[in-house]
């Protein structure tokens, strides 16, 4: 199989991280529950695990750092916990289902206003209109690091900017970032940063969640068993705990810490991102110009915005076509539809069509790259 679905999961996992999952299932305990040698060594991997994400993303304390199943999760306890009744939000057309979805649900039970900025001609954020919409009074503007869709990346140091200017918060959901693209939430001036461990941080499915910054409160989302204070009426408010109701994923957790590590033993996100990104390029070089082939983002105008993605459609197949004739003839693992970002292909006109998303991994060869290319080139042809 040549795996080109990397912006769904990265299904090629640093050995490592397989040997720290399979340990973890047969030595650790339940994190916080008890005193014994396998819950106090359950405790340690989550405790490490949030200093690595902390490390990673440059949030400043690592009791900030809290955990969830996926980004989905951190973004729903985030908006709700964030979002108060009446409140207006600015996002934009870019952003995936799990913040769209969110906010509609805010908007028909709290009243919350929402605004989305539109892209421009090559489906880049539209800053100036962005700007234009985040006016004072504004409660949170949220804000994806790079389209699930294009991989056009946004400057969301200049977006937490706009947000700071006008009284409101940052958040990021760096779901197609993390681990692949530098970024310092406390240097930016990120609020809230979600993310999710199964993609470019290299770790589990099951494991992801949000970074908080220093002095900003997120309401609990979910109440429960917390391990501590078991006598009070409503969830403890101490950091993490707040964020994090039940049994922690330990043995996930362990194999997100050992993701994180083999991203930083191999030069960070800096430069996998940059191994990443040159695949993407290659592959975009092998179809770029085809006759028949349109492809969608920024590559043609400014490559360096551009994350490990290559958009594409192919003229009369729909995506699905197009996806199925690449499994079936080429064994190439790709995504095709609407990647549940609706806004993103109206914006784009590809609705009913939908888009095949070939997306490079770490573990991506060129030889796979060039193959890609051909079938493309083959497909648009017959």
């Amino acid at each position: 199989m040549i795996y080109l679905d990397n912006a769904a999961t990265t299904i090629r996992k640093p050995r490592e991280v397989v040997d720290a999952v399979t340990s973890a299932l047969t030595t650790l305990g339940n994190a916080g529950r008890g005193a014994g040698a396998g819950a106090l060594d359950a405790g340690r991997v989550v405790w490490r695990c949030r200093e690595a994400v902390a490390r990673l993303l440059g949030c400043p304390r690592a009791d900030h750092v809290c955990f969830s199943a996926n980004a989905t999760e951190a973004l729903n306890a985030a908006l709700s916990g964030l979002v108060r009744p009446g409140d207006r939000v600015v996002t934009t057309v870019l952003e995936h289902n799990s913040v769209l979805r969110p906010l509609a649900r805010l908007a028909d039970e709290r009243g919350v206003e929402v605004a989305h900025a539109p892209c421009d001609g090559h489906a880049f954020l539209d800053m100036d209109e962005l700007e234009r919409l985040v006016t004072p009074g504004t409660r949170l503007v949220s804000v994806t690091h790079a389209s699930n869709v294009t991989g056009n990346l946004v400057d969301v140091a200049r977006v937490a900017e706009m947000a700071h200017a006008a009284g409101a918060l940052c958040l990021v959901d760096a779901s197609q970032t993390a681990g692949a693209v530098p970024l310092d939430m406390r240097e930016a001036g990120i609020d809230v940063v979600c993310f999710t461990g199964h993609k470019g941080l290299m770790g589990p499915q099951g494991t992801g969640g949000m970074a908080v910054a220093e002095g900003v409160e997120v309401l609990p989302w979910a109440e429960g068993g917390s391990g501590v204070r078991s006598f009070e009426r409503r969830h403890p408010l101490d950091w993490p705990t707040r964020m994090e109701a039940g049994t922690a994923n330990a043995h996930g957790l362990a194999g997100l810490e050992a993701g994180i590590a083999f991203i930083e033993r191999n030069g960070g996100p800096a430069a996998v991102g940059a191994r990443e990104h040159e695949l993407a390029r290659r592959l975009y070089e092998g179809v770029r110009g085809l006759p028949g082939v349109t492809v969608h983002g920024g590559w043609d105008v400014a490559p360096e915005r551009c994350g490990s993605v290559v958009a594409l459609c192919v003229d009369g197949l729909g995506s699905d076509e197009v996806a199925d004739a690449l499994a079936a003839g080429w064994g190439i693992a790709c995504r095709a539809g609407a990647h549940c970002a609706p806004l993103m292909h109206r914006a784009l006109g590809t609705e009913r069509q939908g888009i095949v998303r070939l997306s490079c991994g770490w573990f991506t060869t060129e030889e796979e790259v060039d193959v890609a290319a051909a079938a493309i080139r083959e497909i648009a042809a017959a």
